[in-house]
This record gives structure tokens, C-alpha cells and sequence, in this order.
């Protein structure tokens, strides 16, 4: 979970603005993708790249401050990454642009997404005779680029060929990538992958500025050509001239199919896909639930209207669009918020102990008027289910009757290895669930996004009594791919399904499932 963004500056452009005036438009409308902290790297010819301060007073505002020794350095490019907090690592020591100094040579990546494969490439790496320390995936990521260039390229005295390069790289990595790459000499690569679970858009503005981010909400405001960068594509920008480039580095062509967690979860609302927003997506997702949500309500028949809450800060449009159905169905409901957050910071990341101190120092019952009622609090997926159990205690500590739970997603069945950081199975509210039925529901359940509604019933019944809920409503999966603005084609559905999008990710899926279900001899089927 992590944003990047750059700026490049074309030489016949008479613009008055900077690159940095531009990442400051960008960066803040990328916060939702992390926020422990932001940095840039620019560079400017005869000068090389700096690393200049970067201070976020908040979600909506970034200051870049200037060089004080040489006020005189205005860069015409600069990368910019948007960093999340990663388990086990403080966020000061998981900033980026990540740097090599490789002698004369200069090299910075920002990079959005994860490997699934690092041991093999720091294998292979090792035996040309890198030596490597705990590096992180940018970091490696780096080498390997550092490592190319030095042996095909630096030390015979030619040009680099970064579409070389990069399809060496599209060949041999497995996981979810877009990255930004600034060299010393001022150029500028954006990669993505052939897997495009990672978006990364890009705008030609009218006044001259060729512009890159996570998101095309990114570019609100700005005017321009904007286009996504394909899968299995680069993008190079010479840093002298501004000629730009787009190359296929992949074997194959690549359809687009990205993450999940994109539109219902780590974009920003005001992000678009194929001319829908992502805010749409959510009120359409939300209503189409209120529909579920209202049959099970209607059963109690409360003269009292209920409370319709979202988990901020991405519930929101969720939970409006549940609530006017809950209207359309004849459903007394009121739309307020009763759960406030005392930092933005999100809980997904994280150990187990450092995840329930965070939910525990970030959520509060903010309104004292759920004494007696009953409280919907609607969210766009339950993972763990350590957040939703917190809130619940919460809601019934300060009085609500009861706590109905909105789940605007399907269960989350399998990890994610992609930058979500869901790295195993044990950590997942649904197998923890699984563990405690029957054989019998076990193999119903195992049907996963097929499961039949009787068995779906089984799964929202034992999470909510784990949690400590009234119920829990999930929302089913052919309806979520009828919601969803490219179909079931457009994105990685594997949380809901368990078919993981890369074959890397698939055998290590399949490993810790046959761990997990080692017990039942009708699942020895699994693959290896």
C-alpha cells in the first residue's frame, strides 16, 4: 500500500510552474494509499539528484522545501512515493525514493506494490556476486536494475537500454508492481508490470508537463491527455530532450486487471475507472446491499429508527448508499456518523499485538446517542475482524442495543501478497471461523465465492458471534462483479475466489491452504 508520483518538465514549455509545484497538486490526493510519511528525489542538469525536505501538515496539503544552500537548483523532474507503514519497520526508516550510489552513477526508484518472488532474485543476484543486506523490495528491485547496467552497459562505456533491462526484469519478477525510476542523468522510467494489479496513470498537460501517478485523481484540476500505462510497458522520458517512449517489455500482451482492494477499498473515491468513479462504485455497492441488509431488519420491527454508520474514512459513500435503500425498502434509519478516528493512519498493516494497540488508540465512540438504538455500521470488507470486534464492544459499552455489521464485499477467503501485506491464512477472520464447524459446513464453505447462500448464512452467523454482532451481512459475489465497472474481467478477484493472479502467488496460497486443511482427507486434491 504505498502511492508514487513524478513530474518532468519539457524544455520548450514556457510554464511559470515547477515539478514540484505539481507533486504538491498530486501527492495530497494520493494520501489514501498510505500515511506514514512522503519524499522526493529531483534532479536538475549539472546539479544531479537531490532529496530536498518534504513536510505533509495534513492529508490536503505537502510543502517541498527548497535547497537553502543553492536556491538556485529548480529540478525539471522529480519522483515522489507516498509510504505506508510496513510490519515490523518504523515509517521513518520505510521512507522512499529508495537510492544507490553506485560511484558516478545515481540511481532512485519509488515503487508501488510487492515481489512474490525475492528469494529467487536474491539468488540470482548473490551468484553474480551482489552482496545484499535485508533489503526491501525497491531496494532489491534496484540492485537488480544496478546490476544490469553495470555489467551490459556501464563497463563497456554505452548507452543504457532500459527497455532491455525492464524486460529482463517483466521476465523474471512475480507480484504486483509500478514503479518510478530516476537515473543521474536525469531520465525517467515508469514501469509497470505484466500482471497490472498496480495502476499508474499518466497526463501530457497543456503546458508542458508530463505527469505520473497511482491514480488519475491525481491529475484533478490539471488539463491535459491523460491514458493509463499498460501492463508489460514502460514509459521513457530522456532527460534531455523530454522525448517520451512507450514500450512493451513482456512477452505477451496483458488486459489490465487490477487489485480488488483498488475500488473497493485503497482508492481514492474521486478515482475513475473506465468513467466511473469510484465513489459511484461504493454508493452502488452500498445500495444494492441495503437490500439484504433490510430484510434482516424488518424481522425486529423497531419504532426506534436505527443508526447507519460507516468506518471512516473510506465507508462513507458505502453507507450512503445503504442507507437511501433502506429508505426505498421502508426501513426507519437515520445517516450519522457514531465512530470517530483519532489519526487517519490505517490499521490494516501490522503485527497482531501493534494492529490492537493502533485500533485501540484510534477509534472512539464519538456521539452519545446510541443508547437503545440499534447501530448499522457499514464497511467495505471484514479481514480480520480484530477492528469490528473493538467497535462493537464500543457501540454496546456506550448503550446501542444492538450492532448489525454492513460488509460491502464478499468474505475475504485468501491473502494477498501484492502490498496489501495479508500474509497468511491464520490471520483472516473467515478461516479462523472455519476452524470451529463441522466437517460438513467446512466442505460447504470451501466453495468460497460459489458457496451456496445456506452456507454463506453459516459463515456470517459464526463471524458475528465472534465478533459479538447481531449479524453480519456480506455481500454476495455475483453481485459484486455486476457492480464493478469492468466485470469480473477488469479485476483480481482472488481475495473472494483463492485464484491468485500469478503463479508464484498460486503455489504459495496452495502451500498454506494444504497446511490449513491438512486435516481432512477429501481436500488432498489441492495443488502443489
Amino acid at each position: 500500500m504505498s502511492g508514487v508520483a513524478a513530474a518532468f518538465l519539457s524544455p520548450s514549455s514556457n510554464s511559470r510552474a515547477t515539478v514540484y509545484d505539481r507533486l504538491k497538486h498530486m501527492v495530497p490526493k494520493l494520501a489514501l494509499r498510505g500515511q506514514a510519511g512522503v519524499s522526493v528525489a529531483a534532479f536538475m542538469p549539472k546539479e544531479g539528484v537531490r532529496y530536498p525536505r518534504v513536510l505533509q501538515s495534513s492529508c490536503e496539503s505537502v510543502r517541498i522545501e527548497h535547497d537553502e544552500q543553492d536556491s538556485n537548483f529548480r529540478p525539471h523532474v522529480a519522483i515522489a512515493h507516498i509510504c505506508s507503514r510496513h510490519r515490523g519497520s518504523s515509517a521513518d526508516g520505510d521512507l522512499q525514493p529508495i537510492r544507490n550510489n553506485a560511484g558516478s552513477r545515481h540511481l532512485v526508484i519509488s515503487l508501488d506494490g510487492a515481489l512474490v518472488n525475492p528469494r529467487e532474485l536474491r539468488g540470482e543476484l548473490i551468484t553474480q556476486g551482489r552482496r545484499l543486506g535485508d533489503n526491501t523490495d525497491a531496494e532489491l528491485l534496484l540492485e537488480w536494475i544496478e546490476n544490469c547496467c553495470e555489467r551490459d552497459y556501464w563497463r563497456h562505456g554505452l548507452p543504457v537500454n532500459y527497455e532491455n533491462i525492464f524486460r529482463d526484469i517483466d521476465d523474471r519478477i512475480d507480484g504486483a508492481i509500478s514503479a518510478l525510476f530516476l537515473d543521474g542523468d536525469g531520465n525517467l522510467v515508469a514501469y509497470r508490470n505484466r500482471c497490472g494489479l498496480r495502476p499508474l496513470e499518466t497526463m501530457q498537460t497543456d503546458d508542458g508537463f508530463l505527469l505520473f501517478a497511482s491514480e488519475n485523481c491525481a491529475f484533478a484540476g490539471l488539463h491535459g491527455k491523460t491514458k493509463q500505462l499498460l501492463p508489460g510497458h514502460i514509459l521513457y522520458v530522456d532527460g534531455k530532450t523530454g522525448r517520451c517512449v512507450d514500450r512493451s517489455v513482456s512477452n505477451g500482451r496483458y488486459k489490465a486487471k487490477l487489485c480488488a482492494y483498488e475500488p473497493l477499498y485503497l482508492g481514492n473515491p474521486n478515482t475513475s475507472i473506465e468513467g466511473q468513479s469510484h465513489f459511484q462504485t461504493r454508493y452502488n455497492i452500498g445500495f444494492a446491499l441495503g437490500r439484504l441488509v433490510a430484510q434482516r431488519l424488518q424481522a425486529e420491527r423497531s419504532s426506534t429508527p436505527s443508526i447507519v454508520s460507516s468506518m471512516p474514512h473510506t465507508g462513507g459513500p458505502y453507507a450512503d448508499g445503504l442507507f437511501a435503500s433502506l429508505n426505498d425498502y421502508g426501513v426507519l434509519a437515520r445517516r450519522r456518523e457514531v465512530v470517530a478516528t483519532q489519526f487517519s493512519q490505517r490499521t490494516l498493516i501490522g503485527t497482531a499485538s501493534d494492529r490492537k494497540s493502533r485500533i485501540a488508540e484510534k477509534y472512539r465512540v464519538s456521539s452519545t446517542g446510541v443508547a437503545k438504538r440499534t447501530v448499522i455500521i457499514v464497511d467495505e470488507a471484514l479481514i480480520r475482524g480484530d477492528t469490528s470486534q473493538a467497535v462493537t464492544s464500543m457501540l454496546l459499552a456506550a448503550g446501542a442495543t444492538a450492532v448489525h455489521w454492513a460488509i460491502c464485499s464478499p468474505p475475504i477467503v485468501a491473502p494477498n501478497y501484492y502490498g496489501i501485506r495479508i500474509d497468511t491464512l491464520d490471520e483472516l477472520v473467515f478461516w479462523r471461523t472455519w476452524k470451529r464447524l463441522t466437517p460438513e459446513q467446512r466442505a460447504q464453505t470451501l466453495r468460497f465465492h460459489q458457496m451456496e447462500p445456506p452456507a454463506l448464512k453459516i459463515i456470517e452467523s459464526s463471524i458475528a458471534t465472534s465478533i459479538n454482532a447481531a449479524t453480519v451481512t456480506y455481500l454476495p459475489f455475483p453481485l459484486l462483479v455486476s457492480l464493478l465497472p469492468c466485470g469480473q474481467d477488469g479485476f483480481d478477484l482472488s481475495p473472494f475466489t483463492f485464484e491468485m493472479p500469478t503463479p508464484a502467488g498460486q503455489k504459495r496460497a496452495n502451500r498454506d491452504l494444504r497446511q490449513l486443511v491438512a486435516d481432512l482427507p477429501y481436500l488432498e486434491s489441492i495443488p502443489a
